[in-house]
């Protein structure tokens, strides 16, 4: 079992950088696929970002592409969304998520994939 805590959201101007954080327990973390999701008000959850636990590549849906990257730290246990340029389409709760056995690349754009959520950070981006 894997327990997830979300970290870093705040209120920020466009344009603004922020990194969430999200801290992991359990031991059996750096064999879960890990994603951000986001759920701006009024709306439905949507995917935003996932790093397997390979880390051999990264998926981005493509509104953020060019302006986050996420990381894992296997050791530490937590996985990182750097935001750059941030948006007001950006404002939503951040969700962190964790999966097992993922392994067809449409896997990890689907909340429906991942076993572990955490509580959320909200992110403001005011224009």
């Amino acid at each position: 079992q894997v327990q997830l805590a979300e970290s870093g959201g705040r209120l920020v101007q466009a344009g603004d950088s922020l990194t969430l954080s999200c801290a992991a327990s359990g031991d059996t973390f750096r064999y879960y696929a890990m994603g951000w999701f986001r759920q701006p008000p009024g709306k439905e959850r949507d995917f935003v970002a996932a790093i397997p636990w390979s880390e051999e590549r990264t998926y981005y849906i493509d509104s953020v592409k060019g302006r986050f990257n996420i990381s894992r730290d296997n050791v530490k246990k937590t996985v990182s969304l750097q935001m750059n340029g941030l948006r007001p389409e950006d404002t939503g709760v951040y969700f962190c998520a964790a999966g097992w056995g993922l392994s067809h690349d449409n896997q990890y754009y689907s909340s429906s994939s991942y076993d572990y959520w955490g509580q959320g950070t909200q992110v403001t981006v005011s224009s």
